[in-house]
């Protein structure tokens, strides 16, 4: 809608000559400069951020002037003179940034950055673009050398030529390997990781979770803008894509931003990291210090497994003081802020910093998944890792690196009404944890309680809402709410013991308190009336169950009519009828979808 008439016209022109090729393959390059012109306003894409390493390949003079030259040669007209000169000059460079001695540099290098800055961070995927197909050859094999278990980590993506050594042809493989290798690439859970290209895989190839670049190849103009756009693709919470720089691409990529549109430039800016994700971090970090100014947290710095995980649980257990909600809500945005600006400068964080930020993300953690609502990008503890989690800070157990590691592997038959765990809980110092741990689970219970046995969901949670309100609004203390809490969870497990009493499964005893729901229904009838009622209406129930029935409003009517029937047979007061029969479809929905 924004192009010009004549650019329009003009790109319908090229649309309608290459009609056998997708609008992707014809317009590739106009997209992915779209992609970075607009989409980041739109919500679409990620900000690119830049970090050099220039540095550490300890380049001279001399060849910092050569790369200078090459970026000016590209921007040069394609004339022979120039041609003929490009040649010579490129057989330099293809030289110099090929020698063992750089390459060896280089890649210790990347290996460095990527194993303890990138790799954990989302899927773990990164692309290096060599200068030449050849000197990607020799990145791959060096990577191998240094780290022979990578064989499924990294794969080189180039093209084929008849002129390669014979031992290239089996590592580049033919289309359909290269085809196999894209689908591992995108595939986030598969253990390909890193891909070395030079051509290939740098226009029209999208990875979402793609987060890192490192650029050993001298590049500027769109040709730079459709690389870079490799990682700029929104995934989850990944803050943007990071450029990694051993080639001197500043210059060229700042010429390639002011190339495009006054709107680019604000999306952008400076896309140095140390300009703009580093004092983004430092600002996030000086605020969580702020809000930890009277918590000590020393712990987390010794040795002792024991006191690191202390430390972790009494700072999760410091913001969930009452007094401390809105310090709660604050230090969780801005934890998560700080998370991400340190997911792009890590490398040029010193290591005092990154503990601190470390201890940080691990009480965010801790409080995000025992506190916030479930979801795929903040999953909550399940019950038996909150067991194993308390048990194993008992223990003094729990293995930590500076950052959070809560989730454990082997699961086990743990019950909020165990008494041992009940019991452990109450052990527990970090009260104001203790009961957010159990408000959790109790609430959960209780949902999972609604699609078994509607009326005495409703009853507890009636309960449980008026306790948690009386401790919000500062009625009752922590420690009166954990008791209340307490006795709250064994009148649960009484009540789900009670259909043993009775000789009634669980599905018998939900129709059993929907019938007796009304007080007076149990002076109208014998309890052996009732038990009988309740067996018979879930028999009934179950044979006439049919697929979707709740969904069909001639089954549903036809159900009530049943129920209806049944209970003017067993003479069912008449002034209860319809409430109970409201209750049983109810019920009856809830159990139906639990079955399915």
């Amino acid at each position: 809608n924004n192009l010009p008439n004549a650019t329009f016209i003009g790109f319908m022109g090229i649309l309608i000559s290459q009609k056998d090729r997708s609008i992707r393959d014809v317009f590739g390059e106009y997209i992915d400069i779209y992609d970075m012109t607009q989409a980041v306003e739109d919500g679409a894409t990620r900000p690119v951020y830049y970090e050099s390493r220039v540095v550490k390949l300890k380049l001279n003079e001399e060849v910092v002037n050569m790369i200078d030259a090459e970026y000016d040669r590209m921007a040069e007209s394609a004339d022979a003179y120039n041609i003929d000169k490009s040649k010579r000059e490129l057989s330099k460079m293809e030289a110099v940034l090929g020698a063992d001695e750089t390459i060896d540099s280089l890649v210790n290098d990347i290996i460095d950055h990527y194993e303890n800055y990138r790799a954990d961070l989302l899927t773990g995927k990164a692309m290096i673009v060599a200068y030449s197909r050849a000197i990607a050859m020799k990145i791959y094999n060096k990577i191998l050398e240094l780290r022979p278990k990578w064989d499924e980590k990294v794969k080189v993506v180039l093209t084929n030529s008849n002129k390669d050594p014979e031992e290239w042809h089996k590592i580049i493989g033919n289309k359909s390997y290269k085809e196999e290798l894209a689908r591992k690439f995108k595939d986030n859970d598969d253990p390909m990781k890193i891909a070395i290209v030079c051509d290939m895989w740098l226009t029209g190839f999208d990875v979402p979770s793609l987060a890192t670049m490192y650029i050993y190849k001298p590049m500027n103009g769109h040709n730079l803008m459709q690389a870079i756009a490799r990682v700029n693709r929104v995934y989850k919470d990944k803050e943007g894509g990071l450029i990694v720089d051993y080639v001197g691409i500043a210059s060229a990529l700042k010429q390639a931003m002011n190339d495009y549109t006054k709107k680019d430039k604000e999306n952008y800016g400076d896309t140095n990291i140390a300009k703009i994700a580093y004092p983004k971090f430092l600002e996030k970090l000086s605020v969580c210090q702020d809000i930890f100014h009277d918590f000590n947290y020393e712990g987390f710095y010794t040795s002792s497994k024991l006191e690191k995980a202390q430390a972790i649980t009494d700072g999760a257990n410091f913001l969930l003081a009452y007094e401390r909600t809105q310090d709660k809500e604050d230090f969780l945005k801005v934890a998560q802020a700080m998370k991400q600006a340190l997911s792009l400068c890590a490398s040029i964080v010193d290591e005092e910093k990154r503990l601190e930020a470390a201890y940080f993300e691990a009480v965010r953690t801790t409080l995000v998944r025992i506190t916030m609502e479930d979801g795929e990008d903040n999953p909550r503890y399940s019950y038996y890792e909150i067991n194993e989690r308390i048990n194993e800070l008992l223990k003094a157990s729990i293995e930590t690196t500076g950052v959070e590691k809560l989730v454990v592997e082997k699961k086990d038959t743990f019950s909020i009404f165990d008494p041992k765990f009940l019991a452990e809980l109450q052990k527990m110092k970090q009260k104001n944890l203790a009961l957010e741990i159990l408000k959790r689970l109790i609430n959960d219970q209780l949902v999972l309680y609604t699609r078994t046995n509607i009326v005495k969901s409703e009853k507890f949670k009636d309960m449980y809402q008026r306790t948690v309100n009386a401790y919000l609004n500062g009625l009752k203390t922590s420690t009166e709410v954990f008791q209340e809490l307490l006795e709250l969870a064994a009148q649960i497990k009484n009540e789900k013991e009670a259909g043993n009493d009775l000789g009634l499964n669980t599905e018998e005893l939900a129709f059993y308190d929907a019938l007796t729901k009304p007080a007076a229904i149990k002076d109208y009838y014998e309890n052996d009336e009732l038990i009988a009622i309740t067996r018979e209406l879930t028999e009934m129930l179950r044979k006439n169950k049919t697929i979707d029935w709740q969904n069909r409003e001639s089954a549903r009517a036809n159900m009530r009519r049943m129920v209806k029937r049944l209970l003017k047979t067993h003479k069912y007061p008449p002034d209860e009828v319809q409430d109970a029969v409201d209750v049983v479809i109810h019920q009856c929905e809830l159990w139906t979808d639990s079955m399915e």
